[in-house]
């Protein structure tokens, strides 16, 4: 009877801890899934137009995005109709629908009249600079150039297409610097993960000992 008792309780502990544990995995996998899984791609950097910030062969996490949450400084990858043979391409924000971008040099760019600090961007080592520019960026657009200045085919080259612009339209997302896993779904799917298992063992024990040759002799 003793025997049967206890078996009776393993059973009622597997009964908590098996579904307890489910839920608390299970809590944790959306944890992971909410940081990106559904709302990210992934590509592989095809050229060198966005060096020395990604090179070629990079694996970037691409996000999806909203059209009211692209930023100046900004790297997306967007699709532009008639250029680039319809592939995908990374490149830079500058400026935002209205926004009045120049560069009286080819090399130092001003937006709305304020001179905009860009570390990231390589310059030619001959010290050579590209053909001045002014555009004022049409509403609904972006004006996006590369980092690699020198050996980047961006807006400055498409001018005369509304002021070389791109459609926000176009915009299949933004480039996501990797980050490392959150500590806490990592606590939670071990914490589910063991109660899983020990409720688990626990329903295994009680059904053994309620089976019991003798069992019900004690």
């Amino acid at each position: 009877m003793r025997s049967q008792r206890a078996g009776n309780g393993m059973r009622v502990a597997a009964w908590v801890l098996v579904p307890l544990g489910l839920v608390v995995l299970l809590g944790a996998t959306g944890g992971f899934v909410g940081t990106g899984g559904l709302d990210r791609e992934h590509i592989t950097v095809a050229g060198d137009a966005m060096r020395p910030t990604y090179h070629r062969g990079d694996r970037l996490a691409i996000e999806r995005i909203d059209e009211g949450e692209i930023r100046r400084g900004d790297v997306l990858l967007v699709t532009v109709p008639g250029r680039y043979r319809g592939a995908p391409v990374l490149q830079r924000v500058i400026g935002l629908g209205g926004d009045h971008v120049e560069s009286r040099d080819g090399t130092r760019v001003t937006v709305n009249g304020k001179r905009i600090d860009e570390p990231y961007v390589m310059r030619d080592i001959f010290g050579s600079t590209g053909a001045p520019y002014e555009v004022t960026v049409p509403e609904g657009r972006l004006f996006l150039l590369g980092d690699n200045r020198p050996n980047a085919n961006d807006s400055r080259y498409f001018l005369d297409e509304q002021s070389g612009s791109v459609a926000v339209s176009g915009v299949r997302g933004r480039v996501q610097e990797e980050r490392a896993a959150p500590v806490a779904p990592l606590v939670l799917g071990a914490l589910g993960a063991l109660l899983t298992l020990v409720g688990a063992g626990l329903g295994i024990g009680g059904f053994v000992a309620g089976r019991r040759p003798g069992a019900w002799l004690r």
